[in-house]
Order: C-alpha cells, then structure tokens, then sequence
C-alpha cells in the first residue's frame, strides 16, 4: 500500500489509474504551457519568516468565504470532466467536500448533472455559469441550479473562446473516448477505471445531454458546444446574470486590476484571481504575481479569491498573506479523485489543513483571518 504524504503522491497515482486523454486534460496548459508552470513556480519563489518562542497551543485554519463558515480557506474549483477521471467523480468529490466542510463547485461541463449532485449530497453547493449564445438554456440552467438550492453561481468570464491545448488535440479529446487504436490500448491498461464506468450511467455532459433541442447524443453535443462559448459576453450580460440569479455572485478569470474595480462595481460578492489554470492565455502571468494589484485595486469592496497553482497548505497560506480572502483548488483534488475516488479528494483536503496548519505554527500565529504580509521575508512590491 502507497503511503500517501502530498499531492504529488496523489498525482502520480492518478497518472497510473486515469486514461490518458483525461489526465492530459486535467494536467495540461495551452501553446507552450509557459503560464501553467508559473502557477507553481512563482510559490515557491515567496519566502516565509519562521518564529520561534510564540505561543502557538490554540490553532485554527476556520474561516469564512462570501458568508459560508469553512473549516479552511479553500473551496473545489469547477472542472469540465471530472466525472471522467473517476465514474461519478462530481458526486464523489461532492460529497467529500461536504463532510469535510468546504465548498463544491459543479461546473456547467459537468458529466453528473446538478440535479444529480444535488440528489446525493445534503450540503448546498455552488454552481458554475459558462455563458452560451443559446440565452434560453442558460436561463433555464440558472433556474435549476436555483432549483437545486445552489448557494452560490460562479461566473467564468475568461473561457469567451477556448485556449489551444496540444495535448487534447493529440489525444482527440472527447466524452465517451473516441474508439482509436491508440485510446483502445491506453484504456485496456485502466481496468479499475474501465469497471467503474461500466458501473455508471454517468458518461456525458449531464447539464447539457437531454437539456438542448436537439442535443441527445455526444456527436450532436460536439457540434453543439463548439459553436456555443460566446465570445460577445461583456459586463451587460454580468448585470443580466445577476439580476436573474438573485443570489451571491462570484466572478472568476480576473487577471487584471481595471477588471477587477470593473468586477466590483458590478455587485459581485468575490472575484477570482485566475488564468484558468494556464489553459488559455499562454504568456499571461501567474496568479498569485496578479494577485497583490487586484487585491489594491479591488480594495474591501468585494472578497478576493486566487487559484492556479495551489498544490500544498502553505500556498494556501502564501495567497492569504498577499491579500487574499480564499483560494481555490482544481487540478490537487482531482488528482485525489483519480487515485482513489472520494477517499482521495478527502486525503487531499486533509494533506492541505495539515499543511496549513503546521505553516501558520511556524511563522507564530494561531488564527488564520489575522495571516498579513508580515509572514513573508520577500513580499512583491
């Protein structure tokens, strides 16, 4: 039995037990994956100041994100396909968030719908909004998401077109797998994922399959979602959205401070620092180097939030000291999900308070809401 003691232990696990087209997707940037490795990379470039001789007996890494009590400043990303990289994987990683006590973010290219999500867990999750040209479903889409007692709506404004990524492009990236040679063998190597699909019903787009007029198949979808990312979207349809949400309201794909007082002007309750994990403007800069501008500009009219990157506790910890109220993961639990199902997002979660925690210890503090710069020997300017 592998003894799990990090993410990239997770990591590597997943890459053994996951199909190739959908661990490439899930760790894989856009052009030259340049933005992808700065995620990371611009982490460890932050240094901390290590206190000694501070009472340091009564910890806690609980928190509060747009009014939510959190057991620690972090939430599940929204991911396309994560029903791909385990069968169920939404519900699963879902339901591993919930009993932990942080939030769950069901994206719209979800392969569990949110009327399945909803049905298995009792904790109320959020819900991510891609803006389509069919304005009709995504008006239905927002009323079932309300329907399901989403407590919040996630609105990704940075995927108006979509990134190349030359590994998806290679692998013929698709849901089910195209029936290649190549895909045949790399599946035939996967037999505890091939069972567990062949468990489920779960193996297309669930928001979507059934839900559009002449969408009842994955080769109508294809042609369908292709044609739908709408590159007119601007800050009128934000105010649109909102208005027919009516509930919290969380931006993400802010990379730079005029959007950011754009974004708070707008009413939203957070905004996310992020460059989609690398996947679409490759040559944009790291989140966590964006974030202390936003955070400036932002000032304390909306929450800011960071993802991109976020792999260990203490970059959780390192995003708090720049500025920001929370963080999000996406590519850490998945790799949690792949491996080992709902266990592996709860090992993942588990990994990262544990390293939070033991971080806010070393550099002398207890609470995690009074985290500041002070904690960084090499604060960015």
């Amino acid at each position: 039995m592998t003894v799990i003691t990090c993410i990239e232990d997770l990591r590597i696990l997943a890459k053994k037990r996951v199909p190739r087209m959908f661990y490439d997707y899930a760790d894989t940037g856009s052009w030259t994956e340049s933005t992808y490795r700065a995620n990371a990379e611009d982490f460890q470039r932050l240094k901390l100041r290590q206190r000694v001789a501070v009472n340091i007996d009564q910890r806690s890494v609980r928190t509060r994100m747009i009014g939510q009590d959190v057991a620690m400043p972090v939430a599940l990303a929204p991911i396309g396909l994560a029903g791909m990289q385990h069968a169920d994987g939404e519900i699963l990683a879902a339901r591993a968030a919930e009993k932990f006590g942080v939030p769950f973010t069901l994206s719209t290219m979800s392969i569990c719908s949110i009327e399945d999500v909803a049905a298995h867990t009792t904790a109320p999750f959020w819900f991510q909004l891609y803006v389509m040209r069919d304005r009709d479903f995504i008006e239905r889409l927002i009323d079932r998401a309300k329907a399901a007692k989403c407590s919040a709506l996630m609105l990704t404004l940075d995927l108006q077109i979509l990134g190349q990524r030359h590994k998806d492009l290679k692998n013929g990236l698709s849901a089910p797998p195209k029936p290649t040679l190549a895909n045949l063998l790399n599946l035939a190597t996967k037999p505890r994922w091939g069972l567990g699909m062949l468990g489920t019903q779960r193996r297309q787009f669930g928001n979507i399959v059934g839900h559009v007029k002449g969408v009842e198949n994955m080769s109508s979808l294809s042609a369908w979602t292709s044609q739908q990312f709408d590159p007119c979207l601007d800050w009128n349809d934000v105010e649109w959205i909102k208005k027919r949400w009516g509930g919290k309201l969380i931006l993400k794909g802010v990379m730079d401070a005029e959007d950011a007082r754009l974004a708070a002007d707008s009413g939203a309750d957070a905004l996310i620092v992020s460059n989609h994990g690398g996947r679409q403007l490759d040559g944009a800069p790291s989140s966590i180097s964006a974030l202390p501008a936003i955070v400036a500009a932002a000032g304390s009219r909306i929450e800011v939030w960071v993802d991109g990157g976020i792999y260990t506790g203490q970059d959780v910890f390192k995003a708090l000291a720049l500025g920001a109220r929370g963080t999000l993961i996406g590519r850490a639990f998945l790799y949690g999900l792949g491996a080992l199902g709902e266990a592996g997002v709860t090992k993942c979660l588990e990994l990262m308070r544990n390293e939070l925690d033991l971080t806010m210890a070393f550099c002398g503090f207890t609470d995690i809401e009074k985290v500041d710069r002070s904690v960084l020997l090499n604060p960015p300017q």
